[in-house]
């Protein structure tokens, strides 16, 4: 498996995505889960408090690793919250108190990426940045970033970092796949005024692009989108599209490929790309996963794909 650097931190080009542990799938298909990413060279793990419900994915996470903690990346999430458990938001006292959680729960004494999970607009970035940077230099966390973040607010925490000295995001996790490019240009371009690791989540389009949904039929029963509203799955599962992603399959199948290979490897080709988290609830599904990031694409092949997704 190829590696790339976060900051300080060497990861796997995929990663797992572990927003299905304690959901979707029980203690034991979670360890069967983990158990594959580590056989097939996986070492970035993405988690976060809410994942699960009340923290259940990082205990999950935690419990299968064991004794192979050491081995890994552990990268895990905060400020959401669930207006019970889970603290909220990202002011000072909030993220003391989350990744206290967080290391409880995970067993663990270090988070190695701690990410913000989604902007609060009502706290200063200056107060969460040095809430973050207390806990590198505590020791409690090795590298910060943050998710869903656009190139305006990178660009304000860029800021407050250099102004304050403080410990500054190394990475962006935000929403993309080949039919979910909005923010794509702006995410790109801040990325390369920062230095900024990216790691995109739903790579995939919750398995749009691995072929499991058919045109005209309803999902699959336990698939993402099946638990989706009916204006919601009509929306992602659009005639529109359809269009697209089979004129993708079309064109990866004239060269030999995969669908899944063509998603996964087309993310992997982007400047900044880092680690490609791809979640799963079967073994046999991240083994496809690790495999298919192989195809290394000609700037006329990805200029073509551009074009089918436009």
């Amino acid at each position: 498996m190829e590696t790339r650097a976060i900051a300080s931190l060497e990861v796997s080009l995929v990663g797992l995505g572990c927003n299905n542990f304690g959901g979707r799938i029980d203690e034991a298909a979670t360890r069967a889960v983990v158990d594959a990413a580590i056989d097939a060279e996986i070492t970035l793990f993405d988690t976060a408090d809410i994942y699960g419900g009340a923290g259940r994915s990082e205990e999950l996470l935690g419990k299968a690793l064991g004794s192979r903690r050491d081995d890994v990346v552990i990268a895990s999430k905060f400020g959401m919250g669930d207006g019970k458990k889970l603290p909220s938001g990202a002011s000072a006292a909030s993220v003391a108190a989350a990744v206290e959680g967080s290391l409880r729960r995970l067993g663990t004494d270090r988070i190695d990426l701690y990410q913000l999970h989604a902007p609060d607009l009502n706290v200063p970035i200056d107060e969460t940045l040095e809430a973050m940077d207390r806990l590198v230099h505590d020791g409690k966390v090795r590298e910060i970033g943050c998710s869903n973040f656009d190139g305006r607010l990178l660009d304000e925490a860029a800021l407050s970092a250099e102004k304050n000295g403080t410990a500054r995001f190394v990475s962006v996790q935000n929403e993309l796949s080949l039919v979910r490019r909005r923010g794509e240009a702006d995410l790109l371009a801040a990325c390369e005024r920062h230095d900024l690791a990216i790691l995109p989540y739903f790579p995939l389009a919750s398995g749009l692009l691995t072929g499991k949904y058919q045109r005209g039929e309803q999902p699959p029963s336990g698939t993402r989108l099946a638990g989706l509203s009916e204006e919601q799955r009509e929306k992602a599962l659009s005639d529109k599209r359809f269009d697209v992603v089979e004129a993708l399959d079309e064109f990866a199948r004239a060269g030999g490929h995969t669908l899944l290979e063509l998603a996964m490897s087309w993310l992997a080709g982007l400047p900044h790309m880092a680690s490609v988290i791809a979640g799963a609830t079967k073994p046999e599904q991240v083994r496809a996963n690790a495999a298919a990031v192989g195809w290394v694409m000609t700037a006329d092949e990805r200029a073509e794909i551009d074009r089918l997704a436009s």
